[in-house]
């Protein structure tokens, strides 16, 4: 271990966040009826130019009036490149009620992206006394949020959670797919004499992952396209898991229990992780360092790995 320690992220579920126009009001009391961790409400891509008033309106109305149960709630507010962020924050600071727990930052490209909006935060929150202290989740959506990764994943403390956004990602890369997220039909290798695909969002999922872990940032998949697809939805999203991160988003309603189904552990993972515990503490108390379990060697590392199971089944749990 470094002399440095790995320092831990916020602890809350957050298998599935749910996302939703802010420019449609009436699913708003079905999205907090859902099954999703958390809600994540849109004033960016999904609301047209001409309705970014009103659904900000709209939003601010509902964090109040909703009652979103024990959901973490969050608004997306537009890109930095737009005239209307700055609207977006300082409405939402100024009129809306501590309801609120995060503020999505999209298209991030620097940790200097984060420090604006953490800067004109900061502000309103003196200036108008709010007590509650609004957290921060960010997109990675280009080239330049990929290549600065690390340096975004420590730009502040508000930072609780970060997401690949693959469709914008894919068009700053000019990855030569209309997809969005997925494996792709031209992105393939041959294998005794047939075709295999393997996964052009591995090598920035992973990039994602180490930047959160070393700094106490919640990794998220973002949005898989084609809603139809349930296999390819669940496909993804284990590899997701598999690769470290904690969750995945729904871009339609049915998507929330694939998700929640993929980053739940199973009981059996659960009861594994216990008993691969147990025989670790009998291990200890016999002076040894490693033992074996079903055949397997297990050891320190071991025990790290069966605490993160066990966290975080207790977590949903509760």
């Amino acid at each position: 271990m470094s002399f440095r320690t790995q320092p831990a992220p916020v602890a809350r579920p957050n298998r599935c966040q749910l996302f939703g126009p802010g420019s449609r009001p009436a699913i708003f009391e079905k999205m907090a009826g859902s099954a999703a961790d958390v809600i994540n409400i849109d004033l960016e891509d999904s609301v047209a130019p001409s309705d970014k008033d009103s659904a900000r309106k709209n939003v601010i109305q509902a964090i109040g009036d909703v009652d979103w149960g024990k959901k973490t709630l969050s608004v997306r507010i537009n890109g930095l490149d737009t005239p209307f962020w700055y609207r977006d924050v300082v409405d939402l600071l100024e009129q809306a009620s501590d309801r609120l727990d995060l503020i999505m930052i999209p298209k991030v490209g620097c940790a200097a992206d984060v420090y604006a909006v953490d800067a004109l935060v900061t502000a309103i929150e003196a200036a108008k006394g709010r007590t509650k202290r609004l957290g921060f989740e960010v997109i990675i959506e280009s080239a330049a949020g990929i290549a600065h990764v690390e340096e975004i994943a420590a730009s502040s403390p508000r930072l609780q959670a970060m997401s690949l956004g693959a469709a914008d990602f894919a068009a700053s890369m000019g990855m030569a797919t209309t997809g969005i997220g997925g494996t792709q039909a031209n992105y393939y290798m041959l294998h005794e004499g047939g075709k295999y695909w393997s996964d052009p969002w591995h090598w920035a999922q992973a990039n994602i992952v180490a930047a959160c872990r070393t700094h106490g940032v919640l990794p998220v998949d973002g949005p898989f396209g084609d809603f139809s697809d349930d296999e390819g939805f669940r496909a993804q999203a284990l590899r997701s898991a598999t690769l470290g991160m904690v969750g995945k988003w729904a871009i339609h309603p049915k998507q929330v229990t694939l998700a929640n189904e993929v980053f739940t552990p199973t009981e059996a993972a659960v009861t594994e992780a216990r008993e691969i515990l147990k025989a670790m503490e009998e291990a200890k108390a016999r002076g040894e360092g490693a033992t074996t379990y079903k055949g397997k060697l297990i050891d320190i590392a071991s025990i790290k790995q069966a605490e993160v199971i066990v966290r975080q089944s207790e977590m949903i749990a509760e």
